[in-house]
């Protein structure tokens, strides 16, 4: 089943679209989940790991995420998971959501790079390592990959290289 920061917002002043979804990881043989929102533009926003699937789950994303940002989206995006709309009554009443087959797939997509780093290190070993793994990973790739508009190749070398001066200027001062 596939269901899956520097928080820079992807140049944009405010969320338009949060885009919730979540994605199974096995880890000593027990399923978890990371719970993950985005962006209208594919910025991973927050993820977190739990063991369940549940209601409060989705709650406690929802809070997290909110606590982040310090703004409410306009509207949410999921995939057809109810403990979202559940949550969302709770924790955001007025914002709008939207669950249908197709409108998640941006976030649907941000866990391609995910699981592409998983296999290249053998699976993850503990959930800490795991949340440790993603909140550092998404960060980076978020500075390093520009957002999911067509841009030209200029534009996104460009856009690479003031990531590398910026990541330089950063670590050298560390």
């Amino acid at each position: 089943m596939s269901g899956d920061a520097h928080v820079r917002i992807c140049e944009s002043l405010g969320v338009k679209f949060a885009r919730a979804t979540r994605l199974a990881v096995t880890i000593a043989g027990r399923q978890h989940w990371l719970w993950r929102a985005v962006d209208q533009d594919g910025c991973v926003l927050d993820e977190i790991v739990q063991n369940r699937r549940n209601t409060k789950a989705a709650k406690r994303l929802l809070i997290r995420l909110l606590r982040k940002q310090g703004l409410t989206p306009k509207r949410m995006v999921t995939d057809k998971l109810r403990s979202y709309g559940a949550a969302r009554r709770q924790v955001m009443p007025n914002v709008e959501h939207r669950s249908h087959k197709g409108l998640n797939n941006r976030a649907e997509n941000s866990h391609v790079p995910l699981r592409k780093r998983e296999n290249a290190m053998q699976g993850f070993r503990s959930s800490r390592g795991l949340q440790r793994f993603v909140s550092i990973f998404s960060g980076l790739r978020n500075h390093f990959v520009p957002s999911h508009h067509q841009h030209s190749a200029f534009q996104i070398h460009l856009h690479r290289l003031t990531a590398i001066a910026e990541w330089k200027a950063a670590t050298a001062a560390a």
